[in-house]
């Protein structure tokens, strides 16, 4: 994995010529803030070396260099999820790399089905903590010390500052944003309405297929995060209703120059 590591390193580095302190994690039908960063360099995936591709709709695959609200930023246009058949490292593996071109905060972005009755699709969540549900964990198998320790401390994988920041900037924008905790499961099913049920009764407010596992190796690689869903889709009410992979996207799509300018409103006092 070192070798790996150094290697993709070392192509990333040989073609940009900034420092990039701040990576964008853009989940599915969430892409189209790349559209407001004055680009620097595009790579796309299949030319990074040891990089996955990309399989699913709504997700681009390419990594973005470039200024966001006077911030140098480098976005994933397009991420990896466990259930297209990659293993967790390989899932992760974008965050391992940009920790060691520099990158101290990660932000990331998912669409979830909300299980909150508060919630309605459209709605922004901040995650303040997760629930673990995946089958495996990024960190199973050896550890280099070198990327960090062996258990990593997680009483606060989602940074305070920056949640704070996030209703801040929210209220000034007058965004309303609701705050809770995001479940992870495997997928690629949706859930089932006696899923949606038992996640609800464990904490869970908001469910989705991504996230945690490049949480957990963001913050094994001690990397500040911030994180936040939108809510596309409701489950684990009385009236649960059938749900298709164009509908989240849609109701992504309609969500998110809200979430956009949340993000952009937040680097500007980074």
């Amino acid at each position: 994995m070192l070798e790996k590591i150094a290697e993709t390193k070392k192509y990333i580095e040989s073609k940009i010529s900034k420092k990039y302190e701040i990576a964008i994690v853009l989940g599915t039908g969430l892409g189209g803030l790349v559209e407001k960063i004055k680009v620097d360099v595009t790579i796309p995936y299949q030319e990074i070396p040891n990089f996955p591709v990309s399989t699913v709709k709504g997700h681009a695959g390419q990594l973005i260099f470039g200024e966001l609200s006077g911030k140098n930023v480098l976005a994933m246009q397009g991420r990896f999820h466990y259930y297209e058949g990659y293993t967790m490292q390989e899932v992760t593996f974008p965050i391992r790399v940009f920790k060691a071109i520099g990158v101290n905060t990660v932000i990331i972005s998912n669409a979830a089905g909300g299980m909150n009755p508060a919630f309605q699709v459209g709605d922004i969540m901040i995650i303040k903590d997760h629930i673990n549900l995946m089958p495996s964990n990024p960190l199973i198998g050896k550890n280099y010390d070198e990327l960090g320790p062996r258990f990593p401390d997680m009483s606060e994988a989602y940074d305070k500052s920056l949640r704070e920041l996030a209703f801040a900037v929210a209220k000034e924008m007058g965004i309303t944003l609701q705050e809770g905790v995001y479940v992870s499961v495997s997928g690629p099913t949706f859930e089932t309405p006696a899923e949606y049920k038992y996640m609800r009764i464990i904490g869970g407010d908001a469910v989705g297929m991504s996230t945690v596992p490049e949480v957990i190796v963001a913050r094994h690689g001690n990397m500040r995060v911030f994180a936040l869903s939108v809510i596309t889709d409701l489950g684990g009410m009385d009236n649960v209703t059938p749900v298709s992979h164009e509908e989240v996207i849609e109701a992504a799509a309609k969500a998110e120059p809200k979430m956009s300018g949340l993000i952009m409103g937040m680097l500007a006092k980074l």
